[in-house]
């Protein structure tokens, strides 16, 4: 029994987490097929198909899922094309304030939420007083690129760490400038820790709540959705709905993993 214990206790321990870890998205899988009696839905009732046939029967549930999924597609590209060059930079080259952009880079991952999504309110404040600079999309967008280029660069700076130079010298001896180098050789073997990241970002932008809460006016995405009716009982739909996010986020990460598997 020992030594059985010896040989799989890291395997169990990891299988223990994993349902530690899983068992609430499953629980949330499991109720949206729920047909409750009144407006909460935290005991099961019985098995029915009807809030999946009417996903978006909830007034004002389409308008935020919508808000949501456009805000997060638009930051996850701007902070991954910024965050991409921000990254190379740190990387490649040697200059004056490097020590210090690198300090202010991971200040975002550990300052609180409440304390940035204050902070970003004070500054759009301060820019204009409303109407001159209302709180609206527009500044849930900027305030959540602001968070996701630092993520974004701690991932791609960790791909490229192990990038072997080697190969964009040869490129160059073979005749390419640079920026036949950059999308032939350099930006290929960084593409996996560019769509990790985005596909992180992704996930933090339409998950994010606080920072969102100080950003958005009158503005309601769908984890302010979420928010509101919780205080009244959550419906079905939004188990559906998070469900949805889940299995298209898992399966998109799969997806990614079995690609760079057949290329490798």
């Amino acid at each position: 029994m020992l030594r059985w214990l010896g040989r799989n206790a890291l395997r169990a321990y990891t299988g223990l987490a994993l349902v530690y870890l899983l068992l609430p998205i499953v629980i949330v899988a499991i109720f949206s097929f729920n047909d409750p009696v009144g407006k909460t839905n935290y005991t099961w009732v019985g098995f029915t198909l009807d809030r999946w046939a009417n996903l978006f029967a909830i007034p004002g549930l389409l308008d935020s899922v919508i808000v949501s999924i456009r805000i997060a597609f638009i930051s996850t590209l701007a902070a991954t094309a910024l965050g991409t060059l921000a990254a190379l930079a740190l990387v490649r080259y040697q200059f004056r304030g490097r020590p210090a952009t690198s300090l202010f880079i991971f200040l975002p991952l550990a300052t609180p939420e409440i304390i940035l999504g204050a902070s970003l309110l004070t500054l759009f404040v301060a820019i204009g007083q409303p109407p001159f600079f209302p709180l609206n999309e527009f500044t849930i967008l900027i305030a959540h690129i602001t968070f996701n280029i630092s993520y974004v660069i701690v991932t791609v700076r960790a791909r490229l760490s192990g990038f072997d130079r080697r190969l964009e010298e040869a490129s160059a001896d073979l005749g390419a400038d640079g920026w036949q180098t950059f999308w032939r050789v350099t930006f290929p073997l960084i593409l996996p820790g560019i769509a990790a990241a985005g596909l992180l970002a992704f996930s933090l932008s339409i998950d994010d709540f606080v920072i969102t809460n100080f950003t958005a006016g009158r503005t309601t995405t769908f984890p302010m959705f979420v928010w509101g009716s919780a205080r009244v009982g959550v419906p079905p739909q939004v188990n559906a709905i998070g469900t949805i996010f889940f299995v298209v986020a898992v399966s998109a990460v799969a997806i990614g993993s079995f690609l760079q598997r057949r290329r490798a």
